[in-house]
């Protein structure tokens, strides 16, 4: 069916509530009528994202429900006890959040399916924590991450408390393609709901806990902390967390504590922004703190500022993995047989350069949290063979300030995160030293890297038309960077799956990649440059990255 007629099918169809078509008949611009129904929103590895509203190109109660009916079907055919197992489902605080997992709810449940459903907002580890402490079949978790406020989406979950791999993902897709929308059921079971809420949440803070690492109480005490949770979920476990592991400086931004899906204080919640952590870069100026910290709404992801020469200094999410790696090395007594680092092949290189030096192995994954998941599933089932090169997880991150550390979750952890981050600037301010010290002696020893993402949104129809058309183009162009050697990974290289993503490498391995968001309308471009010093990487950034904006016209 083209746009116009799925417009008018939800317009007159009787499954569809009289607020949606009251939302759809208000509409008066064709091109925001086509670009909500020119295409059905996918259910891929991320699950659904999108723009929360009316259409099939949108989050809202029908979509959600479609999907939930496409993976209850496709648990009830893989596992002959998913009536029993049954699945856990959280949300986080945005606008439609604790709705629309409510509507979940209620399509498994009808399905027959045991749900738990969590009570409050929560972060995503939680839910990924969950799906094994309750020995569920599949998770499911409502949130849009650090996207805008007008975003919402619906994260689904394995067995292992990893999002759903390319074939499973594939799976539910054929279900709900097969679905009519008055297919999926109205109403749930009530019989089959359990809420859940405190007790889980405070099993999971145990298990995070387990992976404190560094034991100066006095140093813990004397480090001064601002932590914000942009509104989020991350709330009550961080500041939970930060508390038992000794650290009692721990001052929260009260304007952020609010659960509010706009997000009211910020351009948009992403703690890869600045704006995201202005407010608490402030507070920490007016109070003298030592770190800043905070956590965007579903609490996986954590951006990072440090008190350098009496300023508060933002750190990337490469630099915060690469400084974790150097920390973990240095104060864990324990590291088990083969102990590996696990990071994205967007990942900047510094933090590796450190493991391979101190002898640890190193591995590489595709973009998505899911991978560095499966890789530490992999693992622990070479423990359990008693397998003599068994491999023992020790962190894995993604530069978009994604971290783990511990397998208690199958996804990256800002409560984890921020705990061994607060560690880490106390372990080094008991030296005497900042964060940013601590860099500059990695710099020193390793080679500078400066590691950096371009990020360019094009919104609607045309915007994901011009990202593939940006795509291809790069494929074709064989001149554009002659120094480099290309690497595609669209139809699957080294043992990785099929990826959207080109990377360009340079034989002091330095390089560039390029790939399409998976969660928003964007083309991201990704910086590894090695240099002799800072000044000559910046020197070298710059000419690269403008080659890339005048072959792409961005």
């Amino acid at each position: 069916m083209d746009y116009k007629t799925k417009y008018s099918a939800w317009l007159n169809d009787p499954c569809f509530d009289e607020e949606t078509k009251n939302e759809l008949r208000a509409l008066t611009d064709e091109k925001e009528i086509e670009e909500r129904f020119y295409k059905d929103l996918e259910f891929g590895t991320a699950g659904l994202r999108g723009i929360m509203g009316a259409g099939t190109n949108r989050i809202n109660r029908y979509t959600v429900g479609k999907a939930s009916m496409g993976l209850a079907t496709v648990l009830k055919s893989t596992f002959p006890d998913a009536q029993k197992r049954g699945v856990v489902i959280a949300c986080d605080t945005r606008n439609n959040s604790t709705v629309l997992a409510k509507r979940a709810a209620d399509v498994f449940t009808a399905a027959g399916i045991p749900t738990r459903l969590f009570d409050a907002p929560v972060p995503t580890p939680v839910l990924s924590f969950a799906v094994r402490h309750f020995g569920c079949c599949a998770g499911v978790v409502v949130t849009a991450s650090h996207n805008p406020s007008a975003y919402n989406g619906y994260k689904a979950y394995d067995e292992t408390g990893c999002q759903l791999g390319p074939d499973a993902a594939d799976r539910v897709l054929k279900v709900m393609e097969s679905l009519s929308w008055d297919s999926v059921p109205a109403a749930g079971n009530p019989a089959l709901l359990t809420m859940i809420g405190a007790e889980t949440l405070e099993v999971f803070e145990q298990a995070v806990l387990k992976q404190a690492t560094f034991r100066d109480e006095e140093a813990k005490r004397a480090l001064k902390i601002v932590y914000t949770p942009i509104h989020g979920t991350g709330l009550l476990p961080i500041t939970h967390v930060l508390e038992k592991d000794g650290f009692k400086q721990v001052t929260v931004v009260e304007e952020q504590t609010s659960p509010d899906g706009n997000f009211p204080t910020v351009k948009s919640p992403n703690p890869e922004e600045q704006w995201a952590l202005q407010m608490g870069m402030d507070l920490a100026e007016k109070i003298g703190a030592d770190l800043v910290i905070g956590s965007d709404p579903d609490a996986d992801r954590v951006g990072t500022a440090v008190r350098h020469n009496g300023k508060m200094t933002l750190l990337t999410g490469n630099q915060i993995g690469a400084l974790l790696v150097d920390f973990l090395l240095k104060n864990r007594t324990v590291l088990g047989t083969n102990p590996t680092v696990i990071a994205s092949i967007v990942t900047g290189e510094m933090g590796m350069k450190i493991a391979e030096k101190r002898g640890c192995f190193t591995k590489k994954v595709l973009t998505g949290f899911r991978f560095i998941g499966n890789a530490i599933t992999s693992f622990e089932k070479e423990i359990e063979e008693k397998k003599a090169d068994a491999h023992h997880f020790l962190i894995g991150y993604e530069e978009s300030y994604g971290y783990l550390v511990g397998t208690h979750a199958r996804d990256k952890d800002a409560v984890v995160a921020s705990m061994l981050i607060a560690e880490m600037a106390a372990f080094h301010k008991a030296q005497g030293k900042t964060l940013v010290d601590a860099l500059d002696e990695l710099y020193a020893e390793h080679g500078y890297f400066l590691d950096t993402v371009k990020a360019f949104s094009l919104q609607g129809k045309e915007g994901i038309e011009r990202i593939g058309a940006i795509m291809a183009e790069l494929r074709a162009a064989s001149d554009f960077l002659p120094d480099a050697k290309a690497v595609d990974y669209l139809n699957g290289i080294d043992g990785f799956p099929p990826s959207n993503a080109l990377k360009f490498c340079f034989e002091d391995g330095s390089w560039i990649a390029a790939r399409p968001s998976g969660t928003e309308p964007k083309i991201k471009f990704y910086y590894c440059i090695r240099g002799k010093d800072k000044a000559d990487a910046e020197a070298r950034f710059t000419s690269l990255h403008n080659t890339v904006l005048a072959r792409t016209g961005l």
